[in-house]
């Protein structure tokens, strides 16, 4: 998984096997500002879990502006805001949001 990073925004990509559907994917933020990402073609027997936690620095991020977009060559692209110097931002408390695609 690759990471790119900017003032505004954290983005997290990587291209997965076609075989990998919709799906079969899972992103889930977490308490503690971390999401959790599974992705898992449980029809095949090798190369069909993936599994990534991608943790950030207490209040670097707005967890309420995770989004995750699965393009049609494989591509999982995430992305989420990042808090700007005095903002307020939504931390994830509880069981958090599942993000299903």
């Amino acid at each position: 998984m690759t990471t790119q990073s900017s003032c505004a925004m954290h983005t997290f990509s990587v291209t997965l096997q076609r075989s990998i559907l919709p799906e079969m994917i899972t992103v889930s933020a977490k308490k503690g500002d971390r999401l959790d990402v599974v992705a898992d073609a449980w029809h095949m027997e090798r190369d069909c879990h993936y599994e990534w936690q991608i943790r950030f620095a207490p209040g670097d991020v707005d967890m309420a502006t995770v989004r995750a977009q699965l393009g049609s060559d494989g591509k999982l692209s995430i992305e989420v805001q990042r808090c700007l110097p005095g903002q307020t931002c939504s931390p994830c408390t509880g069981m958090g949001l599942r993000y299903r695609f």
